[in-house]
């Protein structure tokens, strides 16, 4: 860890405070938050296990909250049973057995509408036909689909019988689903014959017999659900049609019920070293930081229909499609398919016609749909939102206004949540019936986590807007529980400093002087800049906020006098400049970021592209522009890309 503190170089002044409106409608008030915030600053332990007896259905019910006799490998509520799906289809019965639980809409527009009791029913259902191919509790199965209902059946089906679910990101390449496979052993593969997404097919099942070919010896059966019909290879011994697999299967399944530190699910995330890192999450602890962050981030309601954009290849999609809504009673929509499919006005058009009123998606697709000009939204009646979200990274301020004003019409509130793979849930976001929000800060820690920022000590650092480490002090429920098979990774990646004692989020950070939260990026994002140390984030905040720019990206390159200059890849709102350079439009940005932070910021290099290199999730392959910055030949895999086709342009060859 470096001596010197991440210096904070970005300012913003505008403030939002909730509308009288929003307030009135709220289920939460400011006193309640206080009240919130009182409990678990006076007994954490306490609190945590008050949320948990309110908002669980315990089989057995815990009388020990936290297990921290073998810190870091805390456990919370370890003498509770519970069962997950239970708790998010069972117990909505009652009273919204006939409430629609998903609405999903396919690529082409086909739309399909799934009540709670229909849901339960075929989640028992697929549960006994797991069963009947021998899957049981602790078994580990592959989840390797298109983002159609049957994903979360499939993952609520699984958590029904004790068996861990592993969900692969259906954009990964064979290579990446075998390693996932082998490291966690799986016995099963449920997968499609395929998935529809922007007009085109896109191949599952050949995919996974590719990984199943080449090792993965652990797998014994394959679940092959039938979304495109097109041809594909079945082999007898292993391969089962879904539909055939629950011939004779009965929709009732009693639940397993299982301790709550029993592992709910795995989650691989990319590691320093290049290998995954599979993330093991506990189920009564990171239940019950879904249900409450659904209810003070996202003021669920049963009226409203919430839809979290994320696939359930990534931890959104899981916290915020698969469990948190569900076992809050909530209405979801599913979707299949792209936001600029058939046009830039998908994402509004579905809002409209199925009455969205929260909307949860990342700042990357808010930006490419910036690109696409304010018609497209201002043709739809985005009257039924009330709620608007982001998550996935920091969102730059202007990105921030533009989603204020042409989406929320500057009536509904945004809450930029910060929260991580690791974290399960919500850390620092706003409670949109109470918090003044910012744009570009994710605001405050929630009640029950206690977030700081330290220096290389480990000493908080109380003055404001001064960058150092981003830490989380106190265990919290939905918390990391190791990395499967790993536990010496677990202790080196997450508390290697502070004698252990913080959890270490790997981002920076600063306080402002209201003590908000502002993310300066990763750790590893930080560029030191001729002894200056400055946050990529608010680099490209400051490009962006530049009328010209759509989006931008910037990492360090290695310089023999400065240490690192700073690079810059621009996606431009207009046409890309002829050859990728354009003298005057580069000395212009450059002077723009000079007068928004400061002469020591200015890209040395800026390279324009029509698109940055983003997953089919949306995520910036930021490795991929360090080693093109620095020139080096690209040796990582670069199939799981949206466009492989911009790599000329941000090599500067196109």
């Amino acid at each position: 860890m470096s001596q010197d503190n991440i210096q904070s170089t970005l300012h913003e002044d505008r403030r939002f405070p909730p509308s009288t409106d929003f307030i009135n409608g709220s289920a939460l008030s400011s006193s309640k938050v206080n009240e919130l915030n009182l409990k678990s600053k006076g007994d954490n332990q306490e609190f945590w296990a008050q949320q948990a007896r309110t908002e669980i259905d315990w089989h057995t019910p815990f009388e020990t909250t936290l297990d921290s006799s073998n810190a870091p490998f805390y456990r919370w509520f370890p003498d509770g049973q519970l069962n997950a799906s239970y708790n998010c289809l069972d117990r909505q019965l009652e009273k919204n057995a006939d409430k629609t639980a998903i609405i999903f809409e396919g690529d082409a527009g086909d739309v399909q509408h799934i009540t709670y009791r229909e849901l339960h029913a075929q989640v028992c259902t697929f549960a006994n036909a797991l069963k009947a191919q021998g899957i049981a509790q602790g078994d580990r199965v592959i989840i390797y689909m298109p983002m159609i209902s049957e994903a979360v059946i499939a993952m609520q089906a699984c958590a029904r019988i004790g068996a861990i679910h592993s969900v692969v990101f259906g954009g990964f390449s064979a290579s990446s689903l075998k390693d996932r496979i082998e490291d966690t052993q799986a016995k099963m593969v449920i997968t499609a014959d395929g998935g529809h997404r922007g007009g085109k097919v896109i191949e599952l099942k050949s995919t996974t017999d590719s990984a199943l070919n080449a090792g993965c010896d652990s797998v014994k059966s394959v679940i092959v659900f039938k979304r495109t019909g097109h041809d594909i290879s079945m082999q007898a011994d292993r391969d089962i049609w879904w539909a055939d697999a629950e011939k004779g299967q009965t929709s009732e399944c009693e639940p397993t019920w299982v301790d709550a530190t029993h592992p709910l699910f795995l989650l691989y995330t990319s590691g320093s070293t290049g290998k995954p890192k599979g993330i093991q999450h506990s189920t009564g602890g990171y239940l019950l930081n879904a249900i409450t962050t659904m209810r003070w981030v996202f003021d669920i309601q049963n009226s409203d229909v919430f839809w979290c954009t994320a696939d359930v290849g990534w931890i959104t999609g899981h916290t915020y499609v698969a469990y948190g809504p569900l076992a809050t009673g909530a209405t979801i929509v599913i979707f299949e398919g792209v936001p600029t499919y058939p046009d830039a006005g998908r994402f509004w058009d579905m809002c409209e016609r199925h009455s969205v009123s929260i909307f949860y998606t990342a700042p990357t697709a808010i930006r490419a749909l910036i690109k696409q000009g304010d018609d497209y939204p201002n043709s739809h009646d985005l009257s039924k939102l009330r709620l608007l979200g982001t998550v996935g990274e920091p969102i730059n301020p202007e990105a921030w206004m533009w989603y204020h004003t042409v989406i929320g019409k500057e009536r509904c509130p945004i809450v930029d949540t910060w929260w991580q793979t690791e974290t399960g849930a919500h850390m620092l976001a706003p409670v949109p019936s109470v918090t003044v929000t910012k744009p570009g800060s994710c605001t405050l820690a929630l009640p029950g986590i206690d977030a700081a920022i330290v220096n290389q000590e480990g000493e908080e650092i109380t003055t404001a807007n001064e960058g150092g480490y981003l830490v989380i002090r106190k265990p919290w429920p939905s918390m990391i529980q190791t990395v499967w098979g790993d536990d010496q990774r677990y202790k080196d990646t997450y508390w290697p400093y502070f004698d252990g004692k913080f959890y270490l989020a790997g981002d920076s950070a600063r306080r402002d002087e209201d003590g908000y939260f502002w993310i300066m990026g990763r750790i590893d994002d930080v560029l030191n800049v001729s002894g200056h140390r400055l946050g990529t984030m608010e680099i490209e905040s400051a490009l962006v906020a530049n009328s010209l720019v759509a989006e931008a990206a910037v990492v360090g390159k290695p310089h023999d006098v400065k240490g690192e200059s700073v690079f810059a890849y621009v996606v431009l709102k207009g046409e890309r400049p002829e050859g990728g350079v354009d003298n005057e439009l580069t000395q212009t940005l450059r002077a723009w970021v000079g007068e928004q932070i400061g002469a020591i910021a200015k890209p040395d290099e800026i390279r324009y592209a029509d698109n940055l290199p983003k997953t089919r999730s949306g995520k910036i392959m930021r490795r991929l522009l360090r080693t093109i910055a620095k020139g080096e030949e690209i040796t990582s895999d670069t199939s799981t890309l949206e466009n492989e086709s911009i790599l000329p342009q941000l090599q500067g060859k196109a």
